[in-house]
């Protein structure tokens, strides 16, 4: 199986690239984000992800591991292929998905093209508890923190206040999540009352 591949870029397309290696002509399917930072004669390096099937072998490769890992365990959900998997990481940058992942916030993941609101919640659902896994062992391997394990401490607190007042844990996930993402940079140091007020802001909607 090919887990890597150098060479120069011959040409990209929409949805792939074909990679020259050592005079053979490599069709690399890639997300989108992979793609904008290819060009036409440059020289690069891409992890790459082999499917077999019946019919054709497939290769899809990506410019960090990180990436290839994540299109791995979002194909452990049921019904997300590799296509699918490709759109999630083609619309969702890494530290946005593995913060969606973690605070069960759907309404990030259904961004993707092709991502309903059913498919996205099974996706959450799903991969919650496996996120974690993923990004400890990127510390492992390189040392560097992970980008995000829990909750902050205010979101957690903001989560635990809004199941007191009976939503549910999927519910208030969601809901603080966005919340944050609304309060923007002055989330980090927005103190509880104010994240609590802009969620319930978004309840009310």
């Amino acid at each position: 199986m090919i887990g890597k591949l150098s060479g120069r870029i011959d040409s990209v397309a929409s949805d792939h690239a074909i990679l020259d290696v050592g005079g053979v002509g490599y069709l690399v399917h890639c997300p989108s984000t992979t793609l904008a930072r290819l060009s036409t004669g440059a020289h690069v390096s891409l992890a790459i992800e082999t499917k077999v099937s019946e019919d054709a072998i497939r290769l899809y490769g990506f410019f960090a591991s990180d990436e290839r890992d994540w299109f791995r365990l979002l194909q452990t959900v049921q019904g997300v292929g590799a296509r699918v998997a490709l759109a999630i990481l083609s619309a969702i940058k890494i530290p946005e998905l593995e913060r969606a992942i973690v605070l069960g916030d759907k309404a990030v993941v259904g961004r993707a093209q092709g991502v309903g609101p059913k498919l996205a919640t099974r996706i959450v659902v799903e991969l919650k508890d496996k996120a974690p896994q993923i990004l400890l062992q990127r510390q492992a391997e390189t040392g560097e923190p992970a980008a995000l394990q829990a909750p902050r401490p205010v979101e957690s607190d903001a989560i635990a206040a809004l199941v007191n007042l009976g939503y549910s844990q999927m519910v208030a996930s969601e809901t603080v999540a966005r919340a944050a993402h609304n309060l923007g940079p002055t989330a980090d140091s927005a103190p509880l009352d104010v994240l609590i007020r802009e969620s319930l802001r978004q309840l009310a909607r």
